[in-house]
């Protein structure tokens, strides 16, 4: 007889601050738990955890387990999948949510193979499958061209890592009540294999792009590195960010930090502009979860065109000098 209730969220944080995919995570895990009529936990990971339960509590938990340890104050693949399996094996949770994100996808398959469970990986959206009662997870397939639904109908616990910004944030409440729960055990230092020796803070001017609500890319179709300036002053209008696909990266015309897609960062802002792409599916499954499409292609035939919401057939040499300062215009109007 199954007798696991609950859902769990891996939680992430760093300089003691709740990640926005965290956050994003507790709002889609007390809508799941309220459905179910089951309590919604969070399992943070780290000796400054702590200091982040009453918060974490407040956007919606209702047990935070803390394993307060100094060992895992930077992630690591062995402490952190030790510590996690060791407290689902003990707290039975029937689902488990992470965020697909370098932390999550790491976690989510070495955790999967400790315990067992059915694992569904970037996950556009979750919800409770009325005739099972069981977790119905909705993820992009065959390059984002269509989106399967699946249900893990005997694996337990039922797992997913959700993809950043496709989930709106949990709503804050001070009000609200919870336990704080220490986590049984310690990490064994032996089992750690790998350790991070050093880390590099990436200086960034502007908006990230894993962070903007809008996103100006561009492809091989740009012609060269001095033609992206056209990009970034129409990204400084919008108050945007650059990005770019794998070919212009390759080339050298922009950093490889700027790619979007499948082998680079996966973005979901409310209007992604792509310039001059020609929306190969490597690309496409980095921005499909935008809000807004707008493509800019002189080949009306360029698969972008078949996932965006609205196209421009034309030269993007004349459409975005144009653009941005129409949109400059109305900004100062």
């Amino acid at each position: 007889m199954d007798n696991r209730k609950g859902i769990l969220v891996c939680g992430e944080f760093a300089e003691a601050k709740l990640a926005p995919i965290t956050i994003e995570l507790l709002g889609l895990g007390r809508k799941l738990a309220n459905e179910l009529g089951e309590p919604l936990s969070v399992l943070l990971m780290g000796s400054k955890a702590s200091g982040l339960t009453q918060e974490t509590i407040a956007f919606g938990a209702d047990n935070v387990y803390v394993a307060d340890d100094a060992l895992l104050d930077q992630y690591n693949s062995d402490g952190y999948t030790q510590i996690a399996a060791n407290l689902c094996q003990q707290a039975l949770p029937s689902i488990v949510l992470l965020g697909h994100t370098d932390v999550g996808m790491d976690l989510a398959p070495r955790l999967n193979a400790r315990l067992g469970g059915g694992l569904a990986m970037d996950c556009l959206a979750l919800s409770i499958d009325p005739a099972t009662q069981l977790l119905a997870s909705t993820r992009p397939v065959f390059g984002g061209n269509a989106h399967a639904t699946m249900l893990a109908k005997s694996a337990r616990p039922q797992m997913a890592t959700v993809r950043p910004k496709t989930m709106p944030p949990a709503a804050r409440d001070d009000s609200r009540q919870g336990q704080v729960l220490p986590v049984e055990g310690k990490v064994d230092p032996s089992a750690i294999k790998v350790k991070v020796v050093e880390r590099t803070k990436e200086q960034v001017e502007g908006v990230k792009l894993e962070d903007a609500e809008v996103v100006v890319s561009g492809g091989r179709g740009i012609g060269g590195a001095q033609n992206f300036a056209m990009l970034r002053e129409l990204a400084n209008v919008l108050g945007g960010a650059v990005g770019a696909t794998r070919p212009a990266c390759d080339e050298g015309w922009v950093p490889v930090r700027l790619q979007v897609g499948q082998s680079g960062k996966v973005v979901s802002p409310k209007l992604y502009i792509a310039v001059a792409l020609s929306g190969a599916m490597a690309h496409i499954a980095g921005c499909l979860g935008s809000k807004v499409i707008v493509a800019i292609n002189k080949d009306k035939d360029a698969n972008i065109f078949n996932v965006a919401h609205f196209g421009i057939v034309g030269d993007y040499k004349e459409i975005l000098p144009a653009l941005t300062a129409k949109l400059r215009e109305l900004k100062s109007g």
